[in-house]
């Protein structure tokens, strides 16, 4: 109960310096809102690098030497929202005496357009239509080759082998080198059966656990001569980043909130000053330096939870009103092969970015309460009332 007590006598401490209040409060709210809202936004660029990435081409998760035995359907478990089958053929281009290396990709163009975006990457002509025996060809090979859209190109996958006569359709460019030098793709119809292994693009529904799946498909053996990864093994180095923006952001909290709190210590100072001879008289009526140490740190934490409730509630708001809007970043993007298909960033909420600026308000906020709580200590009662 004596707990209770002093607690309310914090608070009626803290509603009586109106102004005093009002001043740390908003410090407070002000930085917590401004935290969650930014650790949203790096939240939703984690997001937004990821989303690019996968929906370029590769899916959240890739499949490898899919025996021809198992259908698509077979690989639709439950979080899966699609699957999408790839052939690749691995051979050489021919056009007007010119020969270049490149892998082939044979797709479904409709399924491809539906939940990938490598259409639109198209830099002239336009992407496969089905039923045509087309190529979409990289600006890379394009260029080398002095290929032109409309032009009909030989592929063998053996120099010995009858080479396949395609039309190209059209040219993409993604900026990302490593996929453009070497990755052409056509359509279904323009191969012959295939024997032996496809290779799978599977997309996940929103925020089904990638690993999860992963560990179901080995559980019903597919993993026997098949092999499936992840975004995140088969791209580590935008693994790292993610990682990386997650530490960056947890630094700038906690940096944002020992320059606060040291804000804190120092306008609870004056608070106490302020309010001296009140404490001189308490002291001359018995309250023990235990109860006074009590009583100022329970103003700095009320002050602190009252604040960061406050800003929990601006931060969310701000969030909720760009979550729908999104944040278009596309002329500081244009050249990251993270952004290649949308640059316009939605920021979301996680526990990470509701939970550690207010958890880190509080927790740097008692630290603050020790040097008012020694100021008053340190003096004895005759002396506080004389100095008044």
């Amino acid at each position: 109960m004596l707990m209770f007590f002093w607690i309310k006598i914090a608070a009626l401490f803290l509603i009586r310096s109106g102004k005093s209040t009002l001043v740390l409060t908003l410090m407070v709210v002000i930085a917590v809102s401004s935290l969650i809202f930014l650790s949203s936004l790096a939240v939703g660029i984690n997001d937004a690098m990821i989303k690019n990435s996968v929906t370029l081409f590769s899916g959240h998760i890739s499949g490898f030497n899919v025996p021809n035995n198992i259908s698509e359907k077979q690989l639709l478990i439950k979080g899966v929202s699609s699957v999408l089958k790839r052939i690749n053929f691995s051979g050489f281009i021919h056009f007007r005496g010119r020969t270049e290396m490149l892998t082939l990709i044979a797709v479904d163009p409709a399924k491809e357009k539906k939940k990938t975006a490598i259409w639109k990457t198209t830099y002239r002509g336009r992407f496969l239509q089905a039923g045509k025996n087309e190529i979409f060809l990289s600006r890379v090979i394009a260029d080398k080759l002095n290929i032109e859209t409309g032009d009909s190109i030989a592929f063998s996958s053996k120099f010995d082998s009858p080479p396949l006569t395609l039309t190209v359709a059209g040219i993409y460019k993604t900026g990302m080198e490593q996929f453009d030098r070497g990755l052409s793709f056509c359509t279904m119809q323009a191969i012959p059966a295939p024997s032996g292994s496809w290779n799978a693009a599977i997309f996940l529904d929103k925020g089904i656990d990638k690993d999860l799946i992963v560990s179901k498909y080995r559980n019903t053996g597919l993993t026997k001569n098949t092999s499936f990864k992840t975004w995140s093994e088969l791209m580590p180095d935008l693994q790292q980043l993610i990682e990386l923006n997650y530490i960056s952001m947890s630094i700038i909290i906690i940096l944002v909130f020992i320059v606060i709190s040291f804000g804190l210590a120092c306008a609870f100072s004056i608070f106490i000053f302020k309010n001296l001879r009140v404490y001189g008289i308490m002291k001359v009526m018995g309250v023990t330096p235990g109860e006074t140490i009590f009583l100022i740190f329970s103003e700095v934490i009320l002050v602190n939870l009252f604040a960061s409730n406050i800003g929990i509630i601006a931060g969310i708001a701000a969030v909720l009103i760009f979550e729908h809007m999104g944040i278009d970043l596309s002329a500081y993007t244009s050249y990251n092969q993270y952004f290649i298909v949308s640059g316009v960033i939605f920021p979301r909420l996680t526990a990470f970015s509701l939970c550690l600026p207010p958890a880190s308000a509080l927790f740097f906020s008692i630290p603050a309460a020790i040097w008012p709580a020694i100021l008053v200590i340190k003096k004895n009662a005759a002396e506080i009332l004389r100095s008044v």
